[in-house]
This record gives C-alpha cells, sequence and structure tokens, in this order.
C-alpha cells in the first residue's frame, strides 16, 4: 500500500479518524500526526473544521423531554372518546350458525346432485357397484358458475370448521 507524503494515514478513514480525534480516541502517536495534517494539509483542516462544528451543534442541543403528566395527559384524552366494544356484544352467533347450516346444507346438496348424476348400472367390476373409469364429471361440473359457487361454499365450510375447532380449543385451554 503506497502512502502519500502529505498523508500518512491515508484518505480512507478521513472521517473517522477526525471523530476519533475530537473524541480524545486512539494513542498519543496517532493525535500528534493527525494534529500535524489539520495544520498542514488543507483538505484535512477543512474536514476537521466541518465535524468539529457538527461536534459542537450536537453538544450543544438540548433534548426536548415529554412534561412529567405526559402520559397522563394522552390517557385523559384517549379516555374522552367511545371505547369500541368487544367483538362479542355485536356479532349474533344464531347469525353464524344459520349461515354455518345453510352453507353445509347447500354442500350437502351438490354432492347429492354429483352422485345422482353418475351411472350406476356397470356391470365390469362385481366387487364395485360403480365403475370409476366411466364416471363423467363434465356433468358434475359443467358450469362455472357451479364451480364458483363449490369453491365459495368449500372455503366457507373451511372457515366454519376453523371457528368450531378454535372454540372448541379454547375451552379445552380453560378446562385446563
Amino acid at each position: 500500500m503506497k502512502e502519500n507524503l502529505n498523508n500518512p494515514l491515508g484518505d480512507d478513514n478521513l472521517d473517522e479518524r477526525l471523530w476519533e480525534y475530537i473524541d480524545g480516541l486512539g494513542s498519543p502517536g496517532e493525535r500528534s500526526a493527525i494534529e500535524k495534517l489539520v495544520k498542514t494539509n488543507q483538505q484535512w483542516k477543512e474536514k476537521h473544521q466541518e465535524i468539529l462544528e457538527l461536534h459542537q451543534l450536537v453538544q450543544s442541543s438540548v433534548l426536548e423531554e415529554p412534561s412529567l403528566r405526559f402520559t397522563k395527559n394522552v390517557m385523559e384524552e384517549i379516555a374522552k372518546y367511545q371505547i369500541a366494544p368487544a367483538t362479542k356484544t355485536y356479532i349474533n352467533n344464531k347469525i353464524i350458525w344459520s349461515l354455518g347450516i345453510f352453507f353445509v346444507a347447500m354442500i350437502v346438496g351438490s354432492l347429492v346432485y354429483g352422485f345422482g348424476q353418475i351411472d350406476w348400472k356397470t356391470t365390469s367390476d362385481p366387487k364395485l357397484p360403480i365403475d370409476i373409469s366411466k364416471i363423467d364429471f363434465s356433468k358434475f361440473f359443467s358450469n362455472t358458475y357451479v364451480n364458483i359457487f363449490m369453491m365459495i361454499n368449500v372455503i366457507l365450510g373451511l372457515m366454519l370448521l376453523d371457528r368450531f375447532l378454535e372454540v372448541k380449543k379454547k375451552k379445552i385451554q380453560k378446562e385446563a
């Protein structure tokens, strides 16, 4: 690594070395070398002056602190507003259950309709009453709207199952 004759410490850590010098860190040899550079080198002198001004500005600034009553003032201000009631108070469980029963009934009805479309008169396999290879699923899923309806019902059914299992989990946790 080639060192500059005017700058034996190198320019790559100029800011860092000046901050250490201003903060009083480093060995006495480094401090005297930096002091000599600040007096003789224009670049180091300008950067030293800039960092020194910034250092003095930071030292002279006063941090603003909130008043001692700040927390109490905030809590009093929040208390003025009406707090929303808990979810259990404004959601009617009977409506949720009736919607769940409706969607379960729709899924069961769709399955009954689908099984009704199967040709049960097969003679190829005596063990099974239906020949799975001859089932025509295109009759069951022939309409885009039926597919969308089925997907929505499956998603809502899974959400209902999740809610049911969550309630059951909470009951078990309360008992334990």
